[in-house]
């Protein structure tokens, strides 16, 4: 349960973030269920996966794009969960953030989802910009409002 003292707008960010979290674990699991039978048609051992880059070149592009999705889940998502959770914590939280938190975890579902199965790079592209530009709000905004720049 939510602390009692957060405003709706903290407790809606904070379920973005878990949404984010969330899809990173969806990931780990497709990655898992695509690359383990990939691997084994390939003749790949465990042992082959030290180094991912060999994988890239033995396995199908339907194991590959699943794994650099998952992989990209740890880039710019970090930032994410960093802005996201200060803001919440230094008590800034309203509809404007958690809507530019949820513009952000929906834009990533939809990037997640576009990379793993069809991958249209320009439609990735877009969804990575608007991810972008919700993170960018979400960045700008408290520098902005606290005259740092």
């Amino acid at each position: 349960m939510l602390p009692p003292d957060l405003n709706d707008s903290a407790r809606w960010m904070l379920r973005s973030v878990l949404g984010q979290a969330a899809l990173t674990l969806v990931m780990a699991a497709w990655m898992t269920a695509v690359r383990m039978p990939a691997m084994k048609r390939a003749g790949l051992s465990l042992q082959d996966a030290a180094h991912t880059s060999v994988l890239a070149t033995r396995l199908p592009s339907s194991a590959t794009r699943v794994a650099d999705n998952y992989r990209h889940l740890s880039e710019q998502p970090t930032v994410f969960y960093a802005v996201a959770l200060g803001i919440v914590l230094a008590g800034l939280a309203d509809p404007t953030y958690a809507a530019c938190s949820w513009l952000y975890l929906g834009s990533r579902v939809a990037h997640s989802i576009v990379q793993a199965t069809f991958n249209r790079v320009a439609l990735r592209a877009a969804l990575y910009t608007l991810s972008w530009i919700a993170l960018a709000v979400m960045i700008i905004r408290p520098i902005i409002s606290w005259h740092l720049i």
